[in-house]
């Protein structure tokens, strides 16, 4: 099946630095200089005490405003780009594609990022950007083997690091030959009273991101310009999520990063053209969001990056997620703009505070980075206000943000209408198709149908065609055969498109298991363990294991966390009785050859990424490994 987004089509992307599109747009001559940064002090000191303290340079005050943010990129992008006898770091950035193997050759390099959010963060991505210098985002909860790995594959030669991971940092460094003074500080270590700790001589003797913008001031050193580049000049490496297998490292271009927010446009005219959106009810009158997903993931980064300079915008930053810090903020800085994850609407609706804490000023909130179940959906949406727009979608690092999103009501003529746990339609400009067999490849040509095409409702691998899918992934040829065909991109996740033209998620093709012959959905399985009416689990993932009739043949095994009735024998349940009652749960809501053969498992959690993706691989190796110990592994019953 063949599908074409029903938005117009944008603009092509033109051979143009992304920094133009963000910062030097005729439309936004006429913005005010507003606050666009605000380090969320007061509700770091409402929850840990008055010793919390700005963390970025950049920002020192806590609150930042739109023409500092600019003279600090400029500034920036100078220490980063002027030679080494002005006193720069002498990057010259790449105005052509440089292949892997003659990276760090000639002046050829890519820079590292390895920290947790700030305006730092956001300054050093953008001030790379305007120099045409490519960047690498690394975890920052990268362990030493996950570290080694991204230094390796992305080929970085200098890196930008909060100093808290230097002990990380400098054993992994040393080992692959980085030299330390090529390793710059980015958040430097402050103790509980503020003041800056006793350091070694050497982290004193270390560049930092702050001796880097005062030695420009001090010097004066002539501005670097925005250098100019390709629409194919590769601008970042992202990793993907990697739930199987070792992480890719993907490469967006600035054509992509031009094209994506164009994407973005195009939706903000098709819904202006119906809908006015109301004024926000914030000290500025514009949107303020609450920025803790990691900046080093795709949605993170061009939300508080990106998009957030499509309009006038303030970004509330927190370092990383904290739920405490979170509840206090949203209503003290009259937060209007949430995105999130679907495990942080888990632990939102769960929380005990979460009653007591004021919503009323979210306007729009977002769920992507994985699968959200209507039910947690259902209970977030009753947490906020009736008039808040929730939208769902999908999106992955190979299409540089976004694929799918639920569009407003307002548009087409209240044609699409938003259903809970739907992904929506297609981005401006984007093709796809749903095959049913996963050895199937889409023709090149819209017009050519064949016997793997789905039908109507019927679930099959999803391919994306569009000028912001990737290049490619950088340094695996590979992966690249196998993912970047005809064009199209073979996403390895499953969906199915109903009458209305929706677009409905089945399940990751490669999560999908094969039970006598037929396709059982892990996600299926999932979600009918969580519609118990007694909702007796608080969360639960399904995966293959070993126990089919043949050896490659795996059978679906489940591990639940028990809900606090789940557990509470004085109710009349505890964990036996509660896994009793979910076996004869599923087995009279779901057929036979979906029944969970493999058991089930208690679990205190459901292992996740940083970004919330469920790491199957971690419980499936963990169940193999016991079974490899001793022989046959009993079901947790």
């Amino acid at each position: 099946m063949y599908v074409k987004s029903p938005f117009p089509e944008p603009p092509a992307a033109p051979e143009v630095n992304a920094h133009y599109y963000m910062f030097m747009r005729p439309d936004q001559a006429e913005w005010p200089n507003y606050t666009v940064h605000i380090d969320p002090i007061e509700s770091l000191q409402a929850v840990y005490g008055s010793s919390a303290v700005s963390t970025s340079v950049g920002n020192p005050t806590g609150r930042l405003m739109l023409h500092d943010l600019k003279r600090n990129i400029e500034d920036l992008g100078t220490a980063l780009g002027a030679s080494v006898g002005d006193g720069g770091l002498g990057l010259q950035g790449w105005q052509a594609n440089v292949p892997p193997e003659k990276v760090g050759k000639a002046g050829k390099e890519i820079v590292g990022i390895m920290s947790e959010n700030s305006s730092d963060f956001i300054t050093l991505v953008h001030a790379c950007i305007r120099i045409a210098q490519p960047f690498a985002l690394i975890s920052s909860y990268s362990t030493p083997f996950e570290l080694k790995h991204a230094l390796k594959l992305t080929k970085a030669s200098r890196l930008f690091v909060d100093e808290k991971f230097l002990p990380i940092v400098l054993p992994v460094a040393k080992e692959l030959g980085l030299s330390s003074d090529r390793i710059y500080l980015m958040k430097e270590d402050s103790g509980k009273s503020g003041k800056k700790p006793k350091t070694k001589k050497a982290a004193k003797e270390r560049k930092s991101f702050r001796s880097l913008l005062e030695g420009v001031r001090q010097r004066k050193t002539p501005p670097v310009g925005v250098r100019p580049v390709k629409k194919d000049t590769l601008a970042y490496l992202v990793f993907s999520s990697g739930t199987s297998g070792l992480p890719k490292a993907v490469m967006i271009s600035h054509g992509n990063i031009v094209y994506s927010l164009s994407q973005s446009i195009v939706m903000a005219q098709t819904l202006f053209q119906h809908y006015t959106p109301p004024t926000p009810r914030t000290p500025e009158g514009i949107p303020i969001t609450l920025a803790f997903l990691p900046l080093h993931h795709t949605y993170g980064l061009h939300a508080y990056c990106f998009r957030a300079f499509l309009a006038p915008s303030t970004i509330v930053i927190l370092p990383k997620w904290d739920i405490r810090v979170a509840l206090d903020a949203i209503p003290r800085y009259k937060v209007t703009n949430l995105p999130l994850i679907p495990s942080l609407i888990h632990q939102l609706v769960n929380h005990p505070d979460v009653e007591k804490t004021d919503f009323s000023s979210l306007m729009v909130m977002n769920s992507g980075a994985a699968y959200l179940p209507p039910d947690l959906s259902a209970k977030m949406s009753k947490l906020v206000p009736a008039e808040v727009n929730f939208i769902e979608g999908y999106g992955m690092s190979e299409a540089t943000i976004a694929a799918i999103t639920q569009p407003h009501p307002a548009m087409f003529g209240g044609r699409f209408k938003p259903i809970p746990g739907c992904a929506g339609i297609l981005l401006p400009g984007m093709e796809a198709r749903l095959l049913k067999t996963e050895d199937a490849v889409p023709s090149s040509s819209a017009d050519v149908t064949s016997d793997a095409d789905c039908d109507v409702n019927e679930p099959g691998e999803l391919w994306l065609r569009s000028d912001n899918i990737a290049l490619g992934y950088w340094n695996n040829p590979k992966a690249n055969k196998e993912t970047f065909i005809n064009g199209w991109l073979k996403t390895g996740d499953r969906f199915r498109l109903d009458e209305q033209g929706y677009f409905w998620f089945a399940d990751r093709a490669k999560d999908t298991l094969k039970v006598s012959g037929a396709q059982v959905s892990p996600v299926e399985i999932e979600d009918c363990l969580l519609s118990h009416p007694l909702k007796l689990i608080s969360d639960a993932t399904v995966a293959g294991v070993s126990g089919g009739r043949t050896s490659d043949e795996k059978v679906p095994r489940a591990w639940i966390v028990l809900s606090p009735l789940g557990k509470d024998k004085a109710a009349g349940w505890g964990p036996e009785k509660t896994v009793k009652e979910l076996d004869r749960w599923h087995k009279e809501n779901l057929s036979k050859y979906k029944w969970l053969r493999g058991g089930f498992e208690i679990v205190d959690e459901i292992p996740k990424s940083p970004t919330g993706k469920v790491l199957r691989r971690v419980l499936q190796e963990r169940y193999e490994k016991r079974g490899k110990r001793g022989g046959k592994v009993r079901s947790k019953l």
